[in-house]
């Protein structure tokens, strides 16, 4: 079977973009990625920042209109002004994983992180490279998880060697593993030469703030990739729990129950008061970064990312937060602003994270590697026939839980897992039908079709796209073995 080059939606496409996409641009920005001023006078590339927090749920940010309680007033404004992409997903719904795909535009199985605790290769070009080349400086706060996880491997849970920093070798105030070497109200992160940073009696999210708007505050001379990888909302894995901050269990101990929680036992009961406090107190954060940007002089010159690496079900689906093929796991917030994403517009088209380094490289104005499997959806963002050419399907890989692939289109999500139960593998060579929802009729995935005959010829349609996903991957063309309910 004839490999997929995934890049191939971009090169047939940019053509006939470029006129939708310039003209939709603000004043600033020119072909190239370089901004301008009003005179004609050329200034440096665009600042991009990427606010990067762990296990946000989509339907937590109030833009996107579906919870009663939770309150993002900063996000919603994002979301307002900027690009709102509503159908975000992650293209392997773990923590680490997810990193490697978000970092390098390529998938786990070819980042050396199909599963936690692995390091990422070394010589793959990361974003952080690639704008290195450009003349920027790349920098790093908070949570990494991309390091190897084993001291025998040089690696370890807190201080990250330069060679394990997929090339943030400017700033690096950091952890590989901040859920492990701090707490929501104290502990550890590591600078770029090893020495402790600590933190006592603050909140761990205005804690890795504070560390972005000492930074911020400082002259720059060179354009700046700044990423702020926080952990919440994610749980603090030695408490079994998500620790919002102080008070938040009281004030939403009656908050809204998504539907796709409120039928399945789990733990979300115990669990949602604080995820909502935390959720809060991240847009709080964002908020203030925003401020800090717009009071230094620049807002007009940063592209500004709000994304996660993976959702949360809360225990719904398999016995912990994610490694599912559930919306739960899989659909994340993605909000952009700046230069090139200032078009306040919902983009309903499905987006997987492993093109949100490919997209940025292109609003920059930088060369995309030929490695990277991600194709740049800037030029849907401006122009209505990219959005109506886009293949609207993404490939998720998923681990641990289970050895599985999944497509997910606009209409449906169709998963298939190794029937051994086999989780040691990065991937299968045989694989049985599993699971399969219609998203038009069934949103909250309430209704497994897989087996059912009355689907069996989309059931096979999907089977044979998502081989083509598989193989343009990298990975061997696998065996699918169907489902039968029914004789």
């Amino acid at each position: 079977m004839a490999r997929i080059d995934r890049r191939e939606f971009l090169l047939a496409t940019a053509a006939a973009a470029t006129a939708g996409v310039a003209a939709s641009l603000p004043h600033d920005v020119n072909a190239a990625g370089d901004t301008q001023d009003t005179s004609g006078g050329q200034k440096r590339k665009p600042n991009i920042v990427i606010y990067h927090s762990d296990q946000f749920r989509w339907d937590f940010v109030g833009a996107n209109g579906l919870n009663s309680s939770t309150h993002t007033p900063n996000l919603d404004a994002l979301a307002e002004a900027g690009t709102n992409f509503t159908h975000a997903v992650t293209n392997q719904p773990v923590c680490a994983p997810s990193r490697s795909v978000l970092m390098t535009g390529r998938y786990a199985t070819e980042t050396g992180v199909w599963h936690n605790g692995l390091g990422m290769k070394e010589d793959l070009p990361t974003v952080a490279t690639e704008l290195r080349k450009a003349g920027y400086t790349a920098n790093y706060i908070g949570k990494w998880h991309l390091a190897p996880g084993s001291p025998a491997q040089g690696g370890g849970r807190g201080y990250v060697k330069p060679e394990h920093r997929g090339g943030f070798l400017d700033l690096w105030e950091a952890s590989n593993e901040l859920e492990f070497t701090t707490h929501p109200y104290e502990g550890t992160i590591w600078d770029r030469d090893g020495k402790e940073i600590t933190y006592k009696d603050e909140y761990r999210v205005d804690f890795l703030t504070d560390r972005a708007e000492k930074f911020l505050r400082q002259k720059q001379e060179k354009p700046f990739l700044l990423v702020i990888s926080q952990l919440e909302p994610h749980q603090q894995n030695d408490l079994h729990r998500m620790v919002g901050p102080k008070g938040s269990a009281e004030r939403f101990i009656n908050a809204y129950v998504p539907p796709d929680l409120r039928n399945f036992p789990g733990d979300w009961h115990e669990q949602l008061p604080d995820y909502y406090g935390s959720c809060e107190r991240i847009d709080a954060s964002v908020g203030r970064i925003r401020k800090i940007l717009a009071e230094e002089n620049l807002a007009d010159n940063t592209i500004f990312v709000f994304m996660s690496d993976h959702a949360c079900h809360f225990m719904t689906r398999n016995t912990e937060y994610k490694r599912s093929t559930h919306n739960s796991s899989l659909r994340v917030p993605l909000l952009m602003s700046g230069p090139g994403f200032d078009s306040a517009r919902q983009i309903q088209e499905v987006v997987g994270i492993i093109s949100i380094t490919p997209t940025l490289l292109d609003a920059a104005g930088v060369p995309i590697p030929e490695s990277m499997k991600g194709r740049s959806f800037l030029p849907i963002v401006h122009d209505a026939k990219a959005r109506a050419e886009w293949p609207n399907k993404e490939l998720i890989q998923i681990s641990e839980s289970m050895t599985g692939r999944t497509i997910r289109t606009k209409d449906w999500t169709y998963c298939i897992a190794d029937p051994t139960g086999m989780r040691s593998a990065a991937l299968s060579a045989n694989y049985h039908e599993y699971q399969m929802y219609d998203q038009r009729n069934d949103p909250y995935e309430l209704v497994n079709l897989a087996g059912r005959k009355e689907y069996r010829e989309q059931a096979s349609q999907l089977g044979e796209e998502l081989k083509k996903l598989i193989v343009a991957s990298g990975e061997p063309e696998p065996e699918i073995v169907r489902a039968e309910l029914y004789p």
